[in-house]
Order: C-alpha cells, then structure tokens, then sequence
C-alpha cells in the first residue's frame, strides 16, 4: 500500500499527521426552547470541554415563519432555537466570542438569512466577518430528497446556494458556506453506498452551478464541507468515510481540473445515527454512539458529534449531553487512537470494502449523470424511491429478525425505564412571542419597507442578493418578513411526488 495520509487522493486522510498533529472538533448539537436557554447550553458544552458550537433551529426558523406566525403554532423551540430577529440571534451568542469560537449551523432554505444574522451579531460584537470560523448547511438539495423542510423551486433555491458561496468566497475566508449533507439522506433510510453517491452527487451538482456563475473551484472549492452520518456496522462506515475522500478527489481533479490539492480534499463532520438510538433501554444506545464514534475517527473525520442516549425520548439533558461529550474526549485521549493516521488502512478487508463502496457509489452517480443529474432525479422521484426502497429493506430485516437490534427485537428487558427526560420551560415561548411584538413596534418600521422594497427589486435581478439580506437585518427586518419577500417572487415548491 503505497498511499501515504495527506497525499492525493487521500484515502488515507487528508493530512499527513492527522490527529497527531489536531484533533478533530468536538461538537455537540444544540439549541431548544429560546435563545436564552440554548446561549446557556453553549455556555455549559464549551465549559465541558467542547470545541464548536452546533445550532439546532426550530421549524418555524427552517422554513422562514416568525415565532408570531399563525403556522408557527405549537412548533416555537421545540425541536431547536426560534430566531425571528436580530435580537435573539444577540441573545443566542451573548458573552460567546465568535472570533474564538467556530459555529456549525444547521439550516437551509433560510440558510442566506442565518448567515446575514450572523454576521450582523458578530460586527455587534465588534467582530469582522474575516475572523469568522465555521460551517453553514445550506444544502437545499437533499431537503428536496430527504427532509423537506425546503421553501422555493429548485432554481432560485439553488441561485440563494451560490450567492451565500460567492459572498463567503471573498467576505467570510475562514468559514464554510456549504455543508453537503448525506446525513438526513442516511436518516431517511438510505444504505451507506446510497448516502454517499447521493451527497457526492449534489457536490457536484453545487460545483457545476458555482462554476457556471464564473467562480474558480481552485478557489472557492476548498471550503466546501461535507456532513456524513455513522450508523454501527464499524467497518463499512470507515471504509465509506475513506472511500468518500478518494471519489470527491478525483472528481475535483479530473471532472472539473483543479489543480489546488485544498480544493480537492473532503473534510467532513460526522454525526452517529440518530435513527440507530432506541427509546428501550436507552443504556444501550451509548455504546451504540461509541462504536459510531469509532468508526467516524477510524475513518478520519475533521468534526464530529456523537448523540446523546435520551434522544429517541427527547431533548437531551445536560447530563446525557456530557456524557456523549466525554464518549469523544475518552477515544481522544486514552485509545491510543490518535497516534496512527488511517490506523485500518492495509487491512485485507477494510482495502476491499473501501474499493467496493466506491466502485458501487460511482454507478449510482453515472445513473444519476444518465438521466441528466440530481435535480432530475429528484422531479422524476428517482432518487426518493431509490431511498424507500432501502427503508423498507432494512425495516423488514428487523421485522423478521433477520437483523437483531439489541432491546429491540431481541434480549428486551422487562424492566421499565423511568428516565426523567429534558423538560422544556413553557413560558419561553411567551417570553419569545413578547419581545417579538415589542420588537416589531420599537423598530423603525417605514425603513423596514424600504429594505423590503429593495430586496424585492435585487431579487428579481441577477445580482448578489446576501449584501441586501444583510442590510435587512440591520434595519431589524425579521427572517418571517424577508422569506414572504422571496416567497412572493420565487414561489414555493410543490412536491409532485
């Protein structure tokens, strides 16, 4: 085995020294009930020991609808933090310097407002947007395929990916404006080869795009993050996590001739498998979420986040989400495992598995390529039932018994937990829904349509339309109010599917 880690095409890993040299970020995913709730468990994590902060929004946040909005209803901090305005996103990252600390955030279709936001609290902060470290999802496309929380076509949507890649490219030098996500695809019940030829598949969908804009991959290309997901057959999730960064590669070099080795490696962060934790006995799912682990720093991850045992249950408490912590500080600092860049590489099995899940993932890709690429895929539902199909495989694996979940199907317990889950303040969301009202009324409300008025006109054209975002939220314009904008130009999307 003559590859050696750091060298093209970096099977081995994309540095040489890999952890020896940095360990990989240690973050854990957060944010619920309202901004001064997550801004104290950020506070808590990084007290922990954590090195990146990750943001959970809720659904109201995702799909572009205030707090106040009658859809909203029943959905405010539930599933992540509600952020309608400058304001909370103040009190979101209160006392956090965000020169100091790199921030992962999990959005999409109002993925270009998040990042104005942030921007705007970090120069309130007194802090350039230069020094920003960190990774935005902005991955629309696997929300067509997986998760759905998407708002527009698939054209403008994928005109508002480019834009944030464009403004980032020469406004943000430190952070990641795309995060390629095949872990919501994974969730949804896809196989690791389909996870990766999916993910593959919509880098280069988003690589063409950019390029065709008239930006330089050499370039823009080495800040390109991917986001993968780790379920438990160890084996064959490192040798995905090894084959992922050969394929991405020698994609960049010989589809789109880059000639800069940076923009020709796959980084990635690697959450383990939310839909492998079981709600009987939650005991189980922490060495699940090791085993998970193992396989995302065997595979030679730059990031990861390991779920915390009472997920399937609920949020997570502090104590569940310190544990899951210490599952990545304990692999970092007492297995050895840090010593060795690409420890399994050479192992008969694990050369096999890697070879095999390429050459399968490339097949899929070159179908994909056949029927004139993703977004094809998707319109015709190609590629969802594709991912059904498998779902309904590995359900029936388990339905009978042909694969055994431990407590699950098999070795249950008869004891019955009674676990004290996370429970959430209720009287956040009235807190939230009051300050957003005194917001609206405080605010200087004629220059807010005036910053409407001119978002309108630049989104109709073919300009860069995140400046004019930024200026928005600057005149206190809320993410509910600059989404119904684009609404009313770009439209929603219908799944005919």
């Amino acid at each position: 085995m003559g590859e050696k880690p750091g060298k093209f095409p970096f099977t081995r890993g994309i540095y040489s020294g890999m952890y020896k040299d940095r360990l990989w970020s240690m973050r854990q995913y957060a944010g619920f009930s309202s901004a001064e709730e997550s801004n104290k468990r950020f506070k808590f994590l990084l007290e922990q020991g954590v090195t990146g902060l990750s943001v959970a929004f809720d659904l109201p946040t995702q799909i572009g609808y205030d707090s106040d909005h009658e859809l909203a209803k029943g959905e405010v901090g539930r599933v992540g933090v509600p952020i309608s305005t400058i304001q909370d996103m103040n009190i979101l990252f209160d006392d956090i310097k965000l020169n100091e600390v790199s921030t992962s955030m999990t959005i999409n279709a109002t993925a270009p407002i998040l990042f104005a936001l942030y921007i705007v609290a970090a120069e309130n902060q007194g802090v350039s947007s230069k020094k920003l470290m960190g990774t935005i999802q902005n991955d629309i496309l696997k929300e067509y395929i997986a998760r759905g929380t998407y708002i527009f076509p698939p054209e403008p949507s994928m005109r508002l990916v480019i834009d944030l890649l464009e403004f980032a490219n020469t406004h943000t030098p430190k952070w990641n404006p795309i995060s390629i996500s095949g872990y919501h695809i994974r969730e949804a019940g896809s196989t690791a080869v389909q996870e990766l030829a999916f993910t593959i598949a919509n880098g280069i969908t988003y690589v063409s795009d950019a390029i065709k804009r008239g930006l330089d991959p050499d370039t823009f290309a080495s800040r390109i993050s991917f986001f993968f997901n780790a379920h438990n057959n160890l084996l064959i999730e490192a040798s995905k996590f090894r084959a992922a960064r050969r394929m991405w590669a020698k994609i960049m070099k010989n589809r789109f001739n880059v000639k800069n080795e940076k923009a020709m490696k796959c980084r990635f962060h690697v959450q383990t498998g939310g839909s492998t934790l079981s709600a009987q006995d939650i005991d189980n799912n922490v060495v699940r979420t090791t085993i998970q682990a193992l396989s995302a720093i065997l595979g030679g991850t730059q990031s990861l986040h390991t779920n915390s045992r009472d997920e399937a249950l609920s949020l997570p408490t502090d104590e569940s989400a310190k544990l899951a912590l210490r599952t990545q500080q304990i692999i970092a600092h007492e297995s050895g495992l840090t010593n060795y860049p690409d420890p399994l590489g050479g192992s008969y099995i694990i050369e096999e598995m890697t070879d095999k899940i390429e050459k399968d993932a490339n097949e899929i890709i070159n179908d994909l390529d056949n029927m004139g690429g993703v977004i094809e895929g998707i319109e015709s539902g190609w590629i969802q039932n594709e991912i059904a199909q498998s779902a309904s495989k590995y359900q029936n694996s388990i339905d009978t018994k042909e694969k055994i979940i431990v407590g699950v199907n098999e070795y249950k317990s008869d004891n019955i937990d009674n676990y004290k889950t996370m429970e959430i303040n209720n009287n956040s969301v009235s807190i939230q829904l009051n300050r957003l009202k005194d917001f609206k009324i405080s605010r200087d409300n004629n220059l807010v349509k005036e910053k409407l008025n001119s978002l309108h006109t630049i989104a109709l054209s073919s300009q860069n339309i995140i400046p004019t975002i930024i200026e928005c939220v600057k005149s206190k314009c809320t993410i509910g109010e600059i989404s119904d904008k684009l609404r009313d130009i770009f439209g929603e999307y219908q799944s005919s599917i």
